[in-house]
Order: C-alpha cells, then structure tokens, then sequence
C-alpha cells in the first residue's frame, strides 16, 4: 500500500485520525514544556536589577490602582522606530520582580518603561496636576489629589513580606527597616546611608513633590524616576546562550 493509500485510510477513519492527531499534540506539546523543568532560570540575570525600595513599591501601588497601565505600556519592542524613541528594548529581567508585570500593548500614552530621568521632578508634578499644561493634547486625567493624600507607610514592611512570599528577594533587614527606608527616601535630610547599602547607590533620595509629608504623589513620582534606570545599557551585552 502506498503512502497516499495510507493516509486516505488515515482520514477516512474519524477514530484513528483522532488518535494520531492526539499523539502529535502531545508529542509537540512536551517538546515545548519538558526543558523548562530542567532550567534553573528561564530570566537572564542582568546586572543592576534589584528589587523596588518601600517608597517605589507604594509607588507603583499607586500606579496600579489608578490604572496607568491601561494607557501607558512598560514594553519597548526591539524594532527601530521603538528603540529610537523609547531607548533599549526591554529586557524579562527588568520586570521579575513586578506582580504584575507591566508589559502590554495598548499606548494610548507613550511608553514608560525608560521615564526614570527623563523628566525633572517638577515637571511629573506639573504633569501630574494638570497633564494639559505640559502636553495639550493629552487626553490624561488630572491626578493632582495624589498630592493631599499623605500616606506613614505603616503597612509597607507587610506589602514587602507579600512580595517575598511571591518571590522578590527581600531579606529580613530589609522588612525590618521598610517603615525607616520608606520614610529616608523622601527626607535628603535624614540619614538614609542604611537605606543605600540595602538598595544600592542609584536610588533617588529627595523630597519628590516639594511639599511636607510623604504623599502619594511622592511615591509615584519616586516610583516614575526609577523605571528604565538600573540597567547600564552601554555595557549590557546579551547571553548569547539563552
């Protein structure tokens, strides 16, 4: 019998069809899903990359709950028009210790994986009270009540603890001075040495929307002037074994 007489039976039979189109399913799926049980890590480590400080961490609290991610994406993609107006494409490792992670399509804003620096804090204040008044044609609403809402971090070592139970790497020093390190970043006047030698020496330390208190708008700010930051891209060179 030949080839062609072979597969006319094949399809002309709905029971062993079924049976041959399940095994070849099967076949391609575990091809796909056993070598992730032998990987240790599927995320390429990237030097840099650390875990938000209590303040970015109530920061981007913020940012989830006010629902910046439906128009403003974290995900520049490695096509040229991107990268010439977003910065370095995105890497995994960027986001491992975001739940949940912020990639996405949707851009009715710009991108906001590469903000940290670009713009002064006054003008995410200005931004953030009356979008208009920097950009005329954006369509954001005014977040200016960020500002009145004042916020002790009293809660802020058990958001910490949540992130660990889920995976982000903080020690237990780091869960026992979140409320301090919460508190320093914002204060250039207080002694935030500790809060550097847990976090590293590029966090921002300053009082971020320039009024008393620690507001939501300071976390959000400090949060904003950190996305894009930690990696040092003229050094960065991609695993080629991955």
């Amino acid at each position: 019998m030949s080839i062609l007489n072979k597969h006319a039976v094949l399809e002309k039979n709905v029971t062993l069809l079924a049976i041959f189109a399940f095994l070849v399913v099967t076949i391609g799926g575990l091809v796909q899903i056993v070598p992730l049980f032998y990987l240790e890590n599927t995320i390429e480590d990237v030097e840099g990359m650390r875990p938000y400080t209590p303040l970015e961490l109530a920061g981007r609290d913020v940012y989830i709950r006010e629902g910046c991610y439906v128009c403003h994406s974290q995900m520049i993609r490695p096509m040229r028009d991107e990268v010439e107006r977003y910065g370095h494409y995105s890497l995994a490792a960027e986001s491992k210790y975001d739940h949940p992670f912020q990639w996405g399509s949707k851009r009715t804003g710009p991108d906001l994986a590469r903000v940290g620096g670009r713009y002064s804090d006054e003008w995410h204040v200005d931004h953030l009270r009356n979008p208009q008044s920097v950009v005329p044609e954006s369509v954001m609403p005014k977040y200016g009540f960020l500002e009145a809402k004042l916020i002790e971090g009293t809660y802020i070592a058990d958001l910490l603890s949540t992130n660990r139970f889920v995976g982000v790497p903080y020690t237990d020093e780091m869960i026992e001075a979140a409320q301090a390190d919460f508190k320093a970043q914002a204060d250039p006047d207080s002694d935030y040495d500790g809060l550097l030698e847990r976090y590293g020496d590029k966090v921002n330390v300053r009082n971020f929307d320039g009024a008393p208190g620690i507001s939501e708008a300071d976390a959000l700010i400090a949060y904003l002037q950190m996305l894009g930051t930690l990696v040092d891209f003229s050094t960065f060179t991609p695993d080629a074994s991955r």
